[in-house]
């Protein structure tokens, strides 16, 4: 888990949509898009749909928002 980590966010194959909106807000990495939480990536403009997306993708590799991992 670590290792995914450590990962830039495109290493989770998100559409260009999602890849757009995190760039945009500095989220460029799996860590730092681990530690929002769904009301802060609606504030981000991100739809239901997309962070629902975004929950899923995490949840495969073993990871979920709004938590501080370690690396």
């Amino acid at each position: 888990m670590k290792k995914i980590l450590n990962n830039k966010i495109e290493s989770l194959s998100f559409s260009n949509d999602i890849l757009n909106k995190l760039k945009e807000n500095n989220i460029n990495s799996v860590i730092d898009l681990c530690s929002f939480n769904r009301k802060q990536l609606k504030n981000c403009n991100f739809t239901l749909s997309e962070i629902k997306e975004i929950t899923i993708k995490l949840q495969l590799n073993g990871l979920d928002l709004s938590k501080k991992y370690k690396i």
